[in-house]
């Protein structure tokens, strides 16, 4: 467990620009052991992809999964048999068809309906992006899903962001998760009268449908996972988006002549920085990886963010590239068995979300004055985007 380049590393690092620490360790230390993580930290693509694909020796089924500390047992959380059962019944209501049907019209509408509040509340010709249309955006979709109104919005973005909270500190070794499970407790309160109610008409109730092997808990526990995908990665992967392409002005003008480079722009910024930087397995025995004796129970920790940039699958891995080929091979969302069931709600609101801006603020550009950073120990987004049209 020793690591020369790893024992350098640091949490601020990996939160502010971990680009550069993860490019030296991806050729050097591929699988390095780093202090600041307690944990290895695997960055080359062709390990992070094997460690995805194997269940059997790096798992998430493990009491220190912070997620599952914070929202109980869930599909993210286990593995083999009982994470098929939790898996299982919300594939049918998550196929790209069933989305496109029940999301489509409502995530243009949605987003009209934010745009027209940052024209009213900018006069000038300013807003904010991130606060007042991604993850408004977001959450008000995962509300629909989840059966609320779109009144409840707040009140399911408020225990997000303490559910969001508590996970990251535990993940960074600082806290219990004590908010995140009262926030976990207030959400499943208002859950359970959808999922008690087999009539009503969202996502999650058909899922509930679907679920006899699961009791109404764990279906909830699950639906509280929908929360990761359906508000942090779609909010983190507008705000991303927008970012790069405003901040490379040729490739948004060639978005905007040509709408279908949209596609694109999301994958190819899905690759630079994924909205989930990073994610957790444990070691079930003494096993080897890329010349690592990692120990049984080990904390591995699969860097997403470093397997996107690797120059062995990506040329010019640092560069925004609307023209690549196989830019769908990143990883943002996962390989294997826990790949992002949300996958197509969250790119079709992305898509959605941002071809509404382009076309609604035809002069919309980057607020020079107050710029935007990208930045997340797991969550990689900025904390404001800020932006003018006038």
């Amino acid at each position: 467990m020793t690591s020369p380049l790893g024992a350098n590393v640091t949490l601020d690092q990996l939160e502010q620009d971990p680009h550069p620490a993860l490019a030296r360790l991806r050729e050097q230390e591929p699988v390095s052991w780093i202090p600041a993580l307690e944990g290895w930290l695997v960055t080359r693509y062709d390990l992070v992809l094997e460690a995805m694909r194997d269940p059997a020796r790096f798992t998430v089924d493990d009491p220190r999964f912070s997620t599952a500390r914070v929202i109980g047992p869930s599909m993210l959380s286990l593995d083999g048999e009982q994470h098929a059962r939790h898996r299982a019944p919300f594939v049918a209501p998550f196929r790209a068809g069933a989305v496109r049907e029940r999301f489509a019209e409502a995530a243009a509408h949605e987003a009209d309906q934010l745009i027209d509040a940052l024209e009213a509340g900018g006069p000038s010709g300013g807003g904010e992006l991130r606060r007042a249309f991604a993850g408004p955006l977001a959450a008000a979709i995962v509300t629909r899903a989840l059966g609320q109104e779109r009144d409840d919005v707040p009140l399911v973005l408020a225990c997000y962001e303490q559910i969001v909270g508590a996970v990251t500190e535990i993940t960074a070794g600082r806290g219990d998760g004590a908010e995140g499970r009262e926030a976990f407790a207030t959400l499943s309160a208002r859950l359970k009268h959808v999922v008690d109610d087999p009539g009503r008409d969202s996502l999650l109730a058909a899922a509930a449908r679907g679920s006899a092997e699961l009791t109404h808990e764990q279906v909830i526990s699950n639906a509280a996972v929908l929360l990761f995908g359906g508000i942090e990665t779609t909010e983190g992967m507008i705000a991303n988006t927008m970012l790069h392409l405003l901040g490379e002005p040729e490739g948004l003008q060639r978005v905007r002549d040509d709408p279908s480079l949209l596609d694109a722009a999301i994958e190819e910024s899905l690759r630079l920085e994924p909205a989930a930087a990073v994610i957790d397995r444990y070691a079930t025995a003494d096993t080897d990886l890329g010349g690592a004796e990692i120990g049984r129970g080990d904390l591995v920790r699969l860097s997403i963010a470093g397997a996107n940039r690797d120059p062995s699958v990506f040329a010019s891995p640092d560069q925004f590239d609307l023209a690549r080929t196989g830019a769908r091979r990143h990883l943002a969302f996962a390989q294997g068995p826990h790949v992002c069931v949300g996958v197509h709600l969250a790119r079709l609101e992305t898509r959605a979300g941002i071809a509404r801006l382009l076309e609604r603020l035809p002069e919309l550009r980057l607020d020079r004055e107050r710029p935007a950073t990208i930045r997340g120990l797991v969550f990689r987004k900025p904390p404001t985007l800020h932006v003018v049209w006038g």
